[in-house]
């Protein structure tokens, strides 16, 4: 089992329903979590059947940049209990011992709306006990060292966002792959770097799946990073679009054959040199 997320912003072009088929094929989540769809029931409707997932529920855009929907194998034992613009609320196994939570989060996007999102996750703390993940675009980081560029966040800033993690028993699931999760793609000497998309969860569910693992994949049609949650570890064998990953460079003896490969590079393959004979 595994689950992506992903802000995918909008899926406007080909190329970006093109990349989640690839995702979705390489990855083969449970769970499909994504945050600024900007298409209507309909279209998501058609996306759905598509990639042949069981279940879908969806909040159609307010706007242009709006629009949250979740997918689901329909084998999965899923139960969506709340929705909104911003978040999506399910139970896994619900009425069994082994239940548990995902909410699908995706934070306001005006700092001066963050309380909103905080108060939010405050209220999904009173209304349950149950373990539980939560995952998405937070759209706020917790430390300055995951931005890259631009002005410092406040200080204040941060800490609200990471009094809400602490009040919700929250506890970062950390990440392999690169340490920033969205851009905005500027020119150079603009750029900026962040790390806003993360996945936490309660101690009870990371005792529940001790072996987690969340990645960071690069992607070419949105300014965000997709996640996967592997909540049983990386599976050892993967299917995987053909690009680079930088989770491939955690894989061990990777650099090794990253070394040989430059050096035969470097002084011509055994096939170039009979080629020149």
């Amino acid at each position: 089992m595994s689950l992506l997320c992903w802000n995918c912003r909008g899926f406007g072009n080909p190329e970006t329903e093109q990349e989640l088929g690839d995702l979705i094929r390489a990855q083969d989540p449970a769970i499909v979590f994504l945050a600024e769809t900007w298409l209507t029931k309909a279209r998501l409707e058609e996306i759905r059947a598509r990639y042949k997932f069981g279940g879908m529920i969806e909040v159609s855009r307010e706007t242009r940049g709006g629009g949250v929907v979740i997918f689901w194998k329909k084998e999965f034992d899923f139960s969506v209990d709340t929705f909104s613009p911003n978040h999506i609320d399910a139970i896994v196994n619900q009425g069994n011992d082994d239940a548990w939570r995902f909410i699908g989060f995706y934070g306001e996007p005006d700092t001066n709306n963050h309380h909103i999102s905080w108060a939010t996750l405050r209220r999904f703390k009173a209304r349950h006990s149950l373990p539980w993940i939560c995952a998405g675009d937070f759209n706020e980081i917790t430390r300055a060292h995951e931005k890259l560029g631009g002005r410092l966040c406040p200080f204040r800033q941060m800490q609200d966002f990471r009094d809400v993690l602490d009040e919700c028993g929250f506890k970062d699931l950390g990440y392999v792959g690169g340490k920033y999760t969205w851009c905005n793609r500027q020119r150079e000497g603009y750029t900026i770097w962040e790390r806003i998309d993360r996945a936490v969860a309660t101690i009870d569910w990371i005792e529940k799946f001790p072996d987690t693992k969340i990645v960071h994949l690069e992607c070419g049609t949105s300014d965000h990073k997709p996640i996967m949650i592997f909540p049983t570890g990386i599976p050892k064998k993967i299917q995987r679009p053909w690009r680079f990953e930088q989770m491939w460079i955690e894989e061990e003896g990777c650099h090794a054959s990253m070394e040989a490969a430059w050096r035969e590079l470097a002084h011509g393959s055994s096939m170039d040199k009979w080629k020149s004979n």
